[in-house]
Parts: C-alpha cells; sequence; structure tokens
C-alpha cells in the first residue's frame, strides 16, 4: 500500500492506539509494522484470529503477558558462541514461564468454547520447563547468581564471608585501641577498591604505616589500608577472582544450554508477538466500540452508522454508505465545512483498518472490500517547492492515480476539479470520473460544481449524494444523503441573514430557468425525504412501543405460565403423598386381613370384616371435587348392578357385585366381601344374562395380569411372606376355574415344603396335594389339586 494513503488518512494514528495496547516489547514491535494486506483470505485469516481475541476477552480476559521481554537479540548472541549476562538469561527463563502460562491459558479456553486460531498458533509454543528451571536454579530475580549454582561457587563464597568477617573482627579492634582510636577521623570501617580501610587524620600520616587508597575532598582524612590487613585483603581479592571465574563458568553453561534450543526459543518469541499484537486489536476494537466487518473482493461495501475513528464519540456523526452493487460511484455535493472531507476519510481509513485485521467502528453487518490499493486526492497538496497552484498540485496527484489505478481499486478525490475557472474545471471534472467510473473502480468523490449533478444523474452506476445542511441553524448537521444531490443554500442563507427582498429577487432573476428548476426539484426532493423521515421515525417508535408491549405481555405470559406449573407441580407433589399414603394404609390393612384369615382358618368374621372397613375407610384421603377429572371422565354409561365387575378405587382392587343397598355395594374381591361406597367403584364389565352361579360371580383376579398363573415359584421367600403369595396364588387359580397348579419351594432344609402342607391340609379350596413326581421337580414341588 502506497506510503502516501496512509498518511492522507492518518493511519499511523490508528497504529498509536494499537500501539499502546500492546504489552511487551516484541508486540509493540510486530504492531508498528502493521500494514494493509491485498490478500482476501489472508485479511480473513487475521481478522477471525482478531474476533477470536475479542471473545477471549469478553468471556475470560486476556492472558497475562507479563515477564515477556525481547529475547531476541540475548539468543542469538548464544548461537553464536557469545556469553550472555544474569539479567538476560533471566529474561529467557521469565518468558518461557510465561509462554507455558499463556499457552494453557488459551488451551483451557479452548476446550469450552472453540477458538482454533489462536490454539493452534499457541499451541506451536515449545514447553521448556527444564531450561527456565536450569536458569531459575542458578539466577534469582535481582539477576544476581545463587550460591546453589555450583558447589564451587558456594565453597569459594564460604570463604569469602569468612576472610571479611576475619578482617573485620581486625580492623575493629585496631579502631577500638587507645593508640589508634585518637588518630581516626571515625571510628569506622569501610571499602576503598574492593579493600576494606579505616579514615586516618592527615596530620597521623607519619605515624600510621599501611597503603593510603583515597582521600576525603577536604584532604583531612586519608583512607589507609593499615600493614597488617594487607596480606588479608590481598587473599581476599584472589578470592574474589575465583568467585568471578566460576560466575564465568556457570553463565557459559547456562548460556549453551539456551544456544542448544536458539530455534525454538526464537520461533517462541514470534508466536509470543503475535498472540500480544492480536489481543492488543481485541482491546482496541472493545475501545472503539468495533464491529467484526465481512469482507470480500467483489468491490461491494456497506457501512451502518460507521464511525471516523479518530473523532470523539459524542462528536462524530455516523454515515451509513453503500457502494460497488447498483452504483460504483458517488459524487457528493454541499457546502465547505459539511463534512464531506471527513466522510471520505472515514470510507479509506475504515477500508484499511479491516485489510489490516482491525475491527472498525460500525454496526454489526458491515461489509468492506480487499482493494489491490486505495488511493486518494484529499486537501491543499500544493508543492511550495516545485511553485505548483492548488489546481496543478490537484492535476499532478490526479495524474498519477490514472496511470496506476486498476479495476479493483478505491479511488477517493475531494474537490475534484476546482481551483481553475468552472466552466473548464467541471467539465474537466466530469471527463474525470467518467475515465475512473468507466474503468470499473471504486470511486467517492466531492465537488462544488453544480454539472456533476447532472452527470450523477443521468450516467448508469453513479449516483449522487450530499451532506445535510439546517436552513434554519445555517449549520452542517454532517448526515450523508445518498440519493439526494446537495442545494447551494445561498438564497435561503441570505434570506435568513437579512438580505433586502429586493436584492434576492433580482438575484433570483438572474438565475437561468433551468437551473432554477434543477433547485427546486432538489428542494422538493429534500422536503419529501424530510418527511418520509419523519414518517419513518413515527413508525420507528410505535414499532419499538409494539415491540416493548409485546415483550412485556410475553414476560407476563411467562410469568403466569411459571406460576401455573410452579402450582400444578405442587398439587401433583400433595397428590401423590396422598395416593402413596392411602395405598401404604390399603395395603397394611388388606396386610392385616390376609394374616387375620390365616388364623381364622380363612372364615373371617363379619364384626371382624366391619372394623377392618371402617379403618380403611378412616384411611381413605379426602380428595378435593375436580371439574373434568379422570373419574367423571370415565363414568359408568349406566348404574352399576349385581354381578357387574367392578374397580375399587381405594383398594386398587378388582371384584363383582354382590348386591346393592342406597350409595353402598357388597363386593366379593377373591374370598373377601366388603361393603364399598358406590362412589367408589368404576365399571368394568357387565354381568352376564344367564344367572351366575357361585364359580361365576368369583371369577374375579386378584392380580393385574390378563392370564392365571398355575405355577408359582417361592424359592428364597421366608415362610410367612410364602404363605400369603400361596393364600393369593389360590384364590386367583379358584376363581380361575384352574384345577390343578404347582407350587415350586425348592429342596433346601424343608421348612416351607412343611409349611405349605400343613396350611394346603386345611384350605377349603384344595381337593389334593402331593410332591412332584419324577420331571415335575420331585420334594422341590408340591402339586395341589383345587375343588
Amino acid at each position: 500500500m502506497d506510503e502516501k494513503i496512509l498518511r492522507t488518512m492518518e493511519y499511523q494514528k490508528i497504529i498509536d492506539k494499537l500501539y499502546k495496547y500492546c504489552q511487551t516489547p516484541l508486540g509493540k514491535s510486530t504492531a508498528e509494522q502493521l500494514l494493509p494486506v491485498s490478500n482476501l483470505e489472508e485479511v480473513k485469516q487475521l481478522l477471525q484470529a482478531t474476533d477470536e481475541a475479542f471473545k477471549v476477552d469478553r468471556l475470560k480476559g486476556s492472558p497475562a503477558f507479563g515477564g515477556i521481554v525481547d529475547i531476541t537479540p540475548a539468543v542469538k548472541r548464544a548461537r553464536i558462541g557469545g556469553t550472555l549476562n544474569p539479567h538476560e538469561l533471566y529474561g529467557v527463563a521469565t518468558t518461557l514461564e510465561a509462554a507455558r502460562r499463556i499457552r494453557r491459558y488459551i488451551a483451557a479456553i479452548h476446550d469450552e468454547e472453540p477458538i482454533q486460531l489462536l490454539f493452534t498458533l499457541s499451541d506451536a509454543l515449545s514447553e521448556q520447563k527444564a531450561l527456565e528451571e536450569a536458569i531459575k536454579r542458578c539466577i534469582d530475580e535481582s539477576a544476581e547468581v545463587l550460591d546453589s549454582a555450583s558447589s564451587e561457587l558456594a565453597q569459594i563464597r564460604r570463604e569469602l564471608r569468612g576472610g571479611e568477617v576475619r578482617i573485620r573482627e581486625k580492623l575493629d579492634a585496631m579502631i577500638r585501641s587507645s593508640t589508634v582510636s585518637k588518630m581516626l577521623q571515625d571510628q569506622l570501617i569501610t571499602i576503598r577498591g574492593d579493600r576494606f580501610v579505616i579514615p586516618v587524620k592527615a596530620e597521623y600520616r607519619a605515624h600510621f604505616g599501611g597503603i593510603v587508597h583515597d582521600q576525603s575532598g577536604s584532604g583531612a582524612t586519608l583512607f589507609i589500608e593499615p600493614e597488617s590487613i594487607v596480606a588479608m585483603n590481598n587473599k581476599l581479592r584472589e578470592t574474589r577472582l575465583k568467585e568471578e571465574r566460576e560466575i564465568e563458568v556457570i553463565l557459559q553453561k547456562l548460556t549453551a544450554l539456551v544456544g542448544d534450543q536458539a530455534e525454538l526459543l526464537l520461533y517462541d518469541s514470534d508466536v509470543l508477538a503475535q498472540l500480544d499484537f492480536i489481543f492488543a486489536k481485541a482491546r482496541l476494537a472493545r475501545e472503539m466500540k468495533a464491529s467484526l466487518p465481512r469482507m470480500n473482493d467483489r468491490g461491494f461495501l456497506k457501512l451502518k452508522k460507521g464511525r471516523h475513528p479518530l473523532i470523539p464519540a459524542d462528536q462524530v456523526v455516523p454515515i451509513d454508505v453503500e457502494l460497488g452493487n447498483q452504483y460504483s460511484s458517488i459524487i457528493v455535493t454541499g457546502p465547505n465545512t459539511g463534512g464531506k472531507t471527513v466522510t471520505l476519510k472515514t470510507i479509506g481509513l475504515l477500508s484499511l483498518m479491516a485489510m489490516s485485521g482491525l475491527f472498525v467502528p460500525a454496526e454489526d453487518g458491515v461489509q468492506l472490500c480487499v482493494f489491490d490499493a486505495i488511493y486518494a486526492d484529499i486537501g491543499d497538496e500544493q508543492s511550495i517547492e516545485q511553485s505548483l497552484s492548488t489546481f496543478s498540485s490537484h492535476m499532478t496527484n490526479i495524474i498519477s492515480i490514472l496511470k496506476v489505478m486498476t479495476p479493483k481499486s478505491l479511488v477517493l478525490l475531494d474537490e475534484v476539479g476546482a481551483g481553475t475557472d468552472p466552466a473548464e474545471g467541471s467539465a474537466l471534472a466530469i471527463a474525470i470520473l467518467e475515465h475512473i467510473h468507466s474503468l470499473g473502480s471504486r470511486m467517492v468523490a466531492t465537488t462544488h460544481y453544480s454539472e456533476l449533478k447532472a452527470y450523477a444523474y443521468e450516467r448508469k452506476g453513479v449516483i449522487n449524494a450530499s451532506m445535510e445542511f439546517d436552513v434554519n441553524t445555517l449549520s452542517p448537521t454532517y448526515r450523508l444523503l445518498v440519493g439526494v444531490p446537495g442545494r447551494s443554500n445561498a438564497f435561503a442563507i441570505a434570506s435568513r441573514l437579512g438580505l433586502p427582498t429586493g436584492i434576492l429577487d433580482y438575484a433570483r432573476g438572474e438565475v437561468k430557468e433551468e437551473d432554477l428548476r434543477v433547485e427546486n426539484m432538489i428542494a422538493s426532493l429534500e422536503e419529501n425525504r424530510l418527511g418520509a423521515e419523519q414518517e419513518h421515525e413515527k413508525a420507528e417508535k410505535l414499532r419499538r412501543e409494539l415491540e416493548a408491549l409485546r415483550s412485556k405481555h410475553e414476560a407476563e405470559l411467562d410469568k403466569l405460565e411459571q406460576q401455573r406449573d410452579k402450582r400444578l407441580s405442587k398439587a401433583e407433589e400433595e397428590a401423590a403423598a396422598i395416593v402413596a399414603k392411602a395405598r401404604s394404609e390399603a395395603e397394611k390393612i388388606i396386610e392385616d386381613l390376609r394374616k387375620l384369615a390365616l388364623e381364622e382358618g380363612a372364615s373371617v368374621k363379619e364384626h371382624k370384616l366391619i372394623a377392618a372397613r371402617k379403618q380403611l375407610d378412616e384411611a381413605e384421603p379426602q380428595r378435593r371435587k375436580k371439574v373434568g377429572t379422570k373419574r367423571q371422565a370415565v363414568k359408568a354409561p349406566r348404574t352399576i348392578g349385581p354381578g357387574d365387575e367392578v374397580m375399587v378405587y381405594s383398594l386398587n382392587q378388582r371384584g363383582v357385585v354382590v348386591e346393592l343397598a342406597g350409595k353402598e355395594a357388597l363386593v366379593q374381591l377373591g374370598i373377601m366381601k366388603m361393603k364399598v361406597r358406590t362412589d367408589d367403584l368404576e365399571l368394568i364389565g357387565s354381568a352376564p344374562e344367564s344367572k351366575p352361579t357361585q364359580r361365576t360371580v368369583a371369577n374375579v383376579k386378584r392380580t393385574r395380569d390378563e392370564h392365571v398363573r398355575n405355577e408359582l415359584d417361592l424359592r428364597g421367600a421366608n415362610l410367612e411372606e410364602a404363605l400369603i403369595e400361596v393364600d393369593r396364588f389360590i384364590d386367583e387359580a379358584y376363581l380361575g376355574n384352574l384345577g390343578q397348579v404347582s407350587i415350586i419351594h425348592g429342596k433346601g432344609t424343608g421348612i416351607l415344603r412343611t409349611g405349605i402342607s400343613d396350611y394346603l391340609r386345611k384350605h377349603k379350596h384344595i381337593k389334593s396335594y402331593r410332591l412332584g413326581n419324577y420331571g415335575e421337580g420331585g420334594n422341590g414341588v408340591t402339586v395341589a389339586e383345587l375343588k
């Protein structure tokens, strides 16, 4: 992209904004080199990366890039054999730590929300924890080599500390002696040139032996190394040299480790730069309230509420522009300071931003094109050095554009043809615009010439536009109106400012009738547009009100439905609890009746049945009557009578009606007869026409199975449970008209076999019983014949 267009569109100011959001030197360097790209697929990939980073920043926040430094120079020096200092080595370690942290952070987010490009990029970061730990084991946060870096260094530093202690002790004893203390300026020990010295008064120099290393500014104090510690200081100096040599060896070893991984480290550095740069683009998009543009390479752009990113948000006026579909060129007319130049720069700058992988400040749905180049002639660019006039400067610039533009270029021209005779300038402007339009380039041009309005009106693929001007306030609104040519507004402005009517009338008489018709037509169009906008605003307001009402009603309906569901759920829970309780009580009562029947040899006294019935009635819950309940829906089509097969709801048992007595019915339930309220019965089957025999009346099944079993398996049951099941089984078989049944009790200890035999011997429906024959189960089965 031509550097001149970047300068004209103030592209560098966007880069400066992006630069501030980069957290690392690597990212800042990448941002400084950002340029628009003319390849559609590459631009889409850049935008996808920004979009993924924007998603991460919105959901989880950007990863922390702290600790990352520019290790590239150090790594390159290590690769060629140079020795890195502790600060450089520690920078390598912190960068590796940050890379590992960022890699895991992005991978964790990718597991929840796919961010494929960022994951692929970060996943390429190398895991070099061994190198990181090796460096941190030797160098601390202050970039100092630790004693633990090597056993030799630890020994040397112990010797250093011991030597320093001995020297201090000797000097301390010396300065405390009465003979020496009177010669000292201060009773303290200091260091000059890595050697321990004491401050001696200058007049005692001749009385004090040793080496002078320094003196005070006034010359009154001499810093002397006493002769008695010279040898000790020499030894300490030798130990320090040994320390420096050992540290050099340690740094060389660590540098060698860095050099071995140089290629991976350089690659990691590039990846971290890209990641920091991408997340900086996401943070810039958030700050500008920008959105992701859809890109194409067919010359189509559509801005919805596009805003110039360098104008404060409280001052910028959004524009709506569509170019490249029905028309490929826009001619914008209107007064000076009306916003025409800002419109051109907004279109150009937003296109450059999108081609750089940046979001653009506009509403969702914005579409932009990847142009092979963007050219602009904007503002007064005359060259003083070349002594060119404004017109000459513009022409020189436009000629250079005409030489290099292609059908895939975007051309932005400000005040085309200005700076010369109006007649010639307008003719020249029309010729230039026609050439650009015929070539197929996308073009937006501004002008003062009224002749260009007619050209745009007549030429297919070219459309008029204007910057709105409020005659009442005599100020521009900076709104772009596509499809409406601009008016001069000169007469209206002069009238508002108080120019006498006679002068205005005379001026109007001087205007050609054709021009006057055009102005009247434009005025009519503008009046119709304003009326249509007002109607649109009213309709939009009404739509919003209706939408608000609809949302309110939907919310209220949802609330009512939720309340209904809660109440129904609560009612169902209560009903289930009531039914469960009633069923439990009923089962307990039936169980008691069965035990009672067993105890009394299947002969239950009437008063005991009545008492049990009363207990069962008391256990039945009081249910609320509801309209449209299941009971009402399946109400019997006729009155229940003797011999009818019915369902007793409170017992969940089927039975046969024996007789009716008012609101109660005597129902045969297996071997029992019970009085039941008629509203607790549901008709299942009518009685047969012939008079039923006792066997027919008792033809009711105790189980829900439609087929009567002829075999009962009791293996694993205890005797009490087995006898209850045998009783129920014999009743079912008897009511089912079976002649013979088999009871499987297994061989085991014989307790079940004996108990069942005793029970069958007393049962009134059993004619005879025996153990099973060969092939029937032998001693593990009892075969009973029914009466």
